[in-house]
Formats: C-alpha cells, sequence, structure tokens
C-alpha cells in the first residue's frame, strides 16, 4: 500500500471525528470570539442570538477581529456606524459558512473513490448515495441527462452547503446562517444571475429577452413584459424569504420557551422557574426535532425550485 492510500484510508476512518472537530470547532472560535448580546428584556436578548454578531479580537476587547476599510461610495454596506468611514467586518455567520464549505470537502472526499470501486467508510456511502439521489430526482428529473449533468455539482453543492448551515444551527452555541436574510439573499441573488447568465448563454443575449414573453397579442405585450421581467425578480425573492423565514421562525420559537424560564422565574421567583422548566424544555426538545427535518426540507425546496427556474430560463417553451 502506498502512502497516498495509506493517507486515504486514515482519513476514511477518522471522517466522521473530523466533521465533528470541524462543528466542535467553530462553535468555540464563535463562543469565544463573537460579541456578546445583552438586553434588559429577557425575550429580546435570546432574539439578538438570531442576528449577525461581530467577531471581536479577544475577551473583553472592542476591536473587531477582521475588518475591511471600503470606499465612501459604499456606505450601503458600512457594519460599524459607531466608527467614521465604512467598514466590512467579519461576524459569527462567516464562520460556519466556512465550516459549511469545509464540511462538503470533508464529507465528499471519498465519494469519487466509493463510486469507482465501492469502497468507502459508512459516512461516505451515505453522502454518496444522498448526491445520487439529489443527481437523479432532482436534476435530472427536471433538466434531463444532458443538460444535467453539467449542473448537477453546482446543484449539489447549493443543497449541501444550505443543509450544512441549517443543521449546524441546531447545535448549541453555533448560529444559523441561514436565518440571516443577507446569507439567503446572497443565495438568491446567485440564483436570479444563474436563470439571467444560464438563458442568455443558451438561447443568445437578444433571444432570451425576446423570448421572455410569449406570443401574445400587440395589445397586451407591454403589460405581459412589466409581468415578465417582475417574474424574474420576485421568484429568487420569493426563495430569499421563505428560507430566512423558515429557518428564523422556528429558532424564534425554541428561544421563546426557554426564555419562559427566566420570565416565570424573574416574575414569580426560582421555585416557579424550576417547576416550569421540565415543560418548557420538553416543547423546546419537541420544536428541535421538527427543526431537524425542517433543515432538511429548506434545503431542498429552495435546491428544488432553483432547478425549476434555471430550467425555465434554459427552455422558455416549459
Amino acid at each position: 500500500m502506498s502512502f497516498t492510500q495509506a493517507l486515504g484510508t486514515l482519513f476514511s476512518s477518522v471522517r466522521f471525528w473530523i466533521v465533528l472537530l470541524v462543528v466542535g470547532a467553530a462553535c468555540a472560535f464563535t463562543t469565544l470570539h463573537a460579541e456578546h448580546h445583552t438586553h434588559p428584556n429577557v425575550f429580546q436578548a435570546l432574539y439578538m442570538h438570531l442576528m449577525p454578531a461581530r467577531l471581536l479580537a479577544g475577551h473583553g476587547s472592542a476591536a473587531n477581529l477582521i475588518e475591511l476599510t471600503l470606499p465612501a461610495w459604499l456606505a450601503f454596506f458600512d457594519m460599524d456606524r459607531a466608527r467614521a468611514g465604512v467598514q466590512l467586518i467579519a461576524t459569527n455567520l462567516q464562520v460556519f459558512q466556512l465550516a459549511a464549505v469545509v464540511l462538503i470537502f470533508v464529507c465528499f472526499s471519498g465519494v469519487p473513490k466509493h463510486l469507482r470501486t465501492g469502497q468507502g467508510d459508512w459516512l461516505t456511502r451515505v453522502f454518496a448515495g444522498f448526491a445520487g439521489w439529489v443527481r437523479d430526482e432532482m436534476v435530472y428529473a427536471t433538466l434531463g441527462k444532458e443538460v444535467g449533468r453539467k449542473l448537477t455539482p453546482y446543484f449539489l453543492t447549493l443543497f449541501f452547503f444550505i443543509l450544512f448551515m441549517n443543521l449546524m444551527g441546531l447545535v448549541p452555541h453555533s448560529v444559523t446562517a441561514t436565518a440571516s436574510i443577507f446569507v439567503t439573499g446572497a443565495l438568491a441573488v446567485v440564483t436570479f444571475l444563474s436563470m439571467i447568465g444560464g438563458g442568455m448563454a443558451v438561447q443568445g443575449p437578444l433571444a432570451f429577452w425576446k423570448n421572455l414573453v410569449p406570443h401574445v397579442p400587440a395589445a397586451i405585450w407591454p403589460l405581459m413584459l412589466v409581468v415578465e421581467l417582475a417574474g424574474l425578480v420576485i421568484k429568487p425573492f420569493a426563495l430569499m424569504i421563505r428560507l430566512f423565514a423558515n429557518m428564523t421562525g422556528g429558532h424564534m420559537v425554541v428561544l421563546s420557551f426557554m426564555g419562559l424560564i427566566f420570565y416565570f422565574t424573574a416574575l414569580a421567583g426560582p421555585a416557579v422557574g424550576w417547576a416550569s422548566s421540565p415543560i418548557a424544555l420538553g416543547f423546546a426538545v419537541f420544536i428541535m426535532i421538527i427543526e431537524s427535518f425542517v433543515a432538511l426540507l429548506q434545503a431542498y425546496i429552495f435546491t428544488q425550485l432553483t432547478i425549476l427556474f434555471v430550467g425555465a430560463s434554459l427552455h422558455p417553451e416549459h
């Protein structure tokens, strides 16, 4: 056995533990460096954990861990209004976005070999089957094999990137990146550009816009043009809102149940707080179980609708 093969075998045997290490390291890093949220109202203090928190240089420090100064004309992107100038700073969202990317490489590193030889650990077999399902039941079923084969890598990346961000948000001391409208908005922009760019590449730069409006009487053509142009924007906008709202709503329900413990403690004393904690925790755990299913469902819905929207741009007759 060569050194490369031995290294690959060793990596396969510890792949699951590497996944746990990546998630744990992301949680530990944000716990140490993320800005702590405080508010006199317990519910608002808990809800603030759904907001991006800037990464600080160290415990007790007010300096940003990573920041980039932008030109004045990009004031819209200023993330530190308390300071002069335009500052683009790193938040805890980026930590878990990067962790999701790392998890994609770790989980799929053995899939190509498994597809060639049939060998691999259980984690590799799970993700190989998962990837095959996305390819056959989502991409090929909508776009066909010829077009789907070219776009499968993109849609697989999109699906698992969203899925990993959703699932990591269920881990203690983590943050759900997809509960931020900035993240879902960026994903929607990528979908929008894929629709426009793919349509123009397949149909032609002018033919795409020409075919945007179906054959209709000339009198209503201007109205249909407005409707179709609005549809191009509304489709990715709906993706953005759906993913953001579903991931935020579930977390708000869990945090609300947790907040009830502190609320009853402040209202009637520690004894009532302790008495209410089993009920509140029970409901919170129940919602968390549902959220684990929602995490998978929302990754599926976002990817499936993206496939449909891109397919409609590539084939205007549909």
